[in-house]
């Protein structure tokens, strides 16, 4: 929003510094974006005065004219312009000077002239599209002055951004009503001295609302006999300041009113109104229509129209028509001043590609009760830059009146949720600069009445926003809340601590963590075979691609990996500690939420090659990963990997791991087809756990300390010759059950496969053997190491 600072000193006296100002109205609550100096393109501009003009020797069409610009010589300019006259006044951009088109003004030599400077067009200077010859200034201007002092043209312009809450601050009165209330000064209204004559409004027009759902309001007035011309300089001037074109004094008063009151409007040429009449109603689905820009825009049902007796004349709160634009032949307006529903405004002007000034102030909310003094100041200005006369009265349609919003107050909560401790002479003070009516007759709980204008003041809390606001949210002190919890029957790792915990461990192992959206899309989804069933579709979602939560990681991680992939990085580890999000009906939000941990690995095993081998990660890296994690990190009992039964969604083999006999989650490799989609030309390996089920086996988990060794170990090494298909860790069982107290530990050490055999295997295996109590001697161990020997040849098909 541009805010122009000596439009708002009409409002409000502010004399202060701009800085203090754009500061004091960005703490409470409109962020200013900056300071500008709109007409800085032609701030080198000076006022100039054309003391002879004589023809052109070697043209017919141009004037070499001698001009006084208030230096000590004056200056020869070879005009083209066919009205420059001797005893001008005009605007000279002198050698050197740069033009609001970027085009820099240079010494020149015309047909033999030359030529110092140029006298300018409002075109050329960027006032108007008027290039029919020179811009003539008032005699009254002093000679050598620069163009913007004498035309008092604005020089700071503030540009704030707005919330859209704040609807009430898309004007001047706005930001003064903000500017009165921050520095305590008087609010002035602008003046009314409407003269009304020659006959009445209503027997000219009348006016309908189908719906006053759509339109609670809709105001009319006529001015007859009026003249399309230019509008006068300081509206001109007022409405450039803010970066809007003039074009017409009719069209410019209505824009003149919405920047300064907020009050969006629309001209109709009367004459071309059939049936005298004004119906406000929903169009036609597939209907056409042509809107001021000639542009054939087609409509639906859910789009709001202005009709005249028998066709739609504008697209309501967006955009006039091009069948009653008013045109330079226009001698009668129709002025419509109304109050449509903002979402209905706001769903068309998106849906068209349509935003204007206008759709931008009805989307967010008008005021409802300054619309009268909106039009008829608007019809006042019509009549003195036209000469037209004002007809007798408003034609009113008003089927649904405004209603006073009513709000509770408690101070002592107020200040209890701000952390303040003001009086509420204070907060009195506040609503009532702000506009609200105060009953305090109950000290304890006030009844206060908002005003039309703040539409964001809807319930209690915002009445303790407003007194945050004005007191200074930077002034607030910051203050540790008090904790009141009692730490008995607190067990457990807590969520964060052991998130972390997982976050630390996926770093140290060389992974990279991946953080998503959680939402996703149902293509993604499908495209792993993923249920439908259990999905949480998100009601308003920003787009098709992101229309679901995730029930899983992996469509989120293969995203990442495509994306890695499409810049050149093949070397991926990847890890995502996050939530899944399932439908479930029982819950109090009707979506249960389980923290996951997602794994992906894919591409060579080492970064680079030298000078480690090649080589592509494969099942044992990831499974590898895994038993570091369950088995080192979190110190639970090692893991058991085991063939899932079933077809898996999306991984082929799918392996299930489990702890405890607990399953925790799943290894396996993306099925070919699947990973070819995300652009994978190697075998992509996936880990999927549950979080909140390691958490619990951790916390249920008890490690016990035992005091370090005092006596040495005695070691033992035994090759065992067995089938193949015999496995190791049966082996391993064997030796631990042959019932050896002193045996501390089982280490297999060495595979040998002899060339040629592929039945048999040698398998060598450490075995330590200690006393807590002693130094064992050989013999002893000699005797407890012969047990475990005769109980491995015993129960397996092996010999040594």
């Amino acid at each position: 929003m541009l805010v122009s600072l000596n439009w708002l000193r009409e409002f409000v006296p502010y004399e202060g510094d701009i800085q203090v100002l754009g500061d004091k109205l960005t703490m409470l609550g409109l962020e200013l974006d900056g300071i500008t100096d709109p007409f800085e393109a032609v701030q080198d501009i000076v006022v100039g005065f054309v003391a002879e003009r004589e023809p052109h020797p070697e043209s017919d069409h141009l004037s070499v004219c001698t001009v006084d610009v208030g230096g000590p010589e004056t200056l020869t300019i070879v005009c083209g312009a066919p009205n420059v006259a001797k005893g001008q006044k005009v605007p000279v951009a002198m050698v050197g000077t740069t033009m609001p088109d970027g085009m820099k003004i240079k010494k020149a030599k015309l047909r033999g002239v030359k030529s110092m400077g140029m006298i300018c067009s409002e075109r050329e200077l960027g006032f108007s599209e008027d290039h029919e010859g020179i811009w003539v200034l008032d005699e009254s201007f002093k000679v050598g002055d620069k163009l913007v002092d004498a035309l008092n043209l604005e020089r700071v312009v503030f540009d704030f951004d707005i919330t859209p809450n704040r609807a009430d601050c898309l004007s001047i009165l706005g930001f003064a009503r903000e500017t009165a209330l921050a520095f305590d000064l008087p609010l002035t209204m602008p003046g009314l001295n409407l003269v009304e004559g020659g006959g009445n409004a209503a027997d000219e027009i009348k006016i309908l609302i189908d719906d006053p759902e759509y339109c609670p309001l809709f105001n009319g007035r006529v001015i007859k006999g009026v003249e399309t011309r230019k509008a006068p300089d300081w509206m001109r001037f007022k409405l450039l300041a803010l970066g809007q074109r003039p074009i017409s004094n009719i069209v410019d008063v209505t824009n003149y009113i919405m920047f300064e009151l907020g009050q969006p409007m629309h001209s109709y040429d009367l004459d071309r109104v059939e049936d005298a009449t004004l119906r406000v109603a929903l169009a036609e689905d597939g209907m056409k229509f042509t809107t001021l820009d000639d542009v054939e825009r087609t409509l639906t049902a859910n789009d709001l129209l202005i009709w005249d007796g028998k066709r739609p004349v504008g697209l309501a709160g967006v955009m006039g028509g091009s069948n009653t634009e008013m045109h330079a032949g226009s001698t009668n307006v129709l002025l419509e001043a109304a109050v449509f529903r903002p979402g209905t405004i706001r769903k068309t002007a998106r849906r068209l590609a349509l935003p204007s000034e206008a759709s931008y102030r009805f989307e967010r909310g008008v005021d409802q009760q300054l619309n009268r003094f909106c039009i008829d100041r608007a019809a006042q200005l019509m009549a003195e830059t036209s000469g037209g006369t004002v007809l007798k009265g408003v034609v009113t349609n008003e089927p649904r009146p405004w209603q006073d919003r009513v709000h509770g107050y408690r101070h002592k909560r107020c200040m209890s949720l701000l952390g303040l401790d003001l009086e509420p002479s204070f907060a009195k003070k506040v609503f009532e600069l702000e506009g609200c009516s105060v009953d305090d007759a109950d000290p304890e709980n006030w009844t206060v009445a908002s005003p039309s204008h703040r539409l964001d003041l809807e319930r209690e809390v915002d009445l303790y926003e407003e007194v945050g606001r004005v007191y200074g949210l930077d002034r607030i002190p910051a203050v540790l809340p008090k904790v009141a919890k009692s730490l008995e029957g607190e067990a457990g790792i807590p969520v964060y601590d052991f998130n972390k915990r997982i976050k630390l461990w996926g770093r140290g192992v060389g992974l990279n963590e991946a953080i998503n959206y959680s939402f996703t899309g149902s293509d993604d989804l499908d495209r792993l075979d993923l249920p439908e069933a259990g999905r949480v579709f998100i009601a308003n979602p920003l787009s098709e691609e992101q229309n679901v939560m995730r029930t899983e990681l992996a469509p989120g991680l293969l995203n990442t990996l495509k994306n890695n992939l499409a810049k050149g990085n093949n070397h991926i580890r990847l890890f995502e500690v996050a939530k899944q999000f399932v439908f479930d009906e029982t819950s109090e939000t009707e979506t249960r939420e389980q923290t996951r941990l997602g794994i992906l690995l894919y591409g060579p095993r080492h970064a680079e090659e030298w000078p480690w081998a090649h080589g592509d990660v494969d099942y044992l890296d990831i499974k590898g990963h895994v038993e570091h994690l369950l088995a080192d990190t979190l110190k639970l009992e090692a893991p058991v990997f085991t063939v899932a039964e079933g077809e898996h969604p999306y991984l082929a083999p799918c392996v299930q791991v489990a702890v405890s006999g607990e399953p925790v989650g799943v290894i396996g490799r993306v099925r070919e087809d699947m990973a070819d989609y995300y652009h994978a030309r190697k075998d992509v390996w996936l880990g999927d756990f549950n979080l909140d089920g390691l958490r619990d086996m951790v916390d249920a988990h008890r490690i016990d300390f035992r005091p370090l060794p005092v006596f040495p170990p005695s070691r033992r090494d035994v090759t065992v010759i067995g089938p193949v298909t015999l496995h190791a860790d049966a082996i391993r069982e064997t030796i631990l059950s042959a019932g050896v107290d002193i045996l501390e530990s089982v280490e297999l050490v060495a595979e040998f496969v002899p060339e040629g055999q592929d039945e048999e295997r040698n398998l060598s295996f450490r075995l330590t053997y200690r006393s807590p109590t002693k130094t064992l001697k050989d013999k002893q161990v000699d005797k407890e190491h012969k047990t475990i020997l005769d109980a491995l040849e015993k129960n397996l098909p092996i010999r040594f």
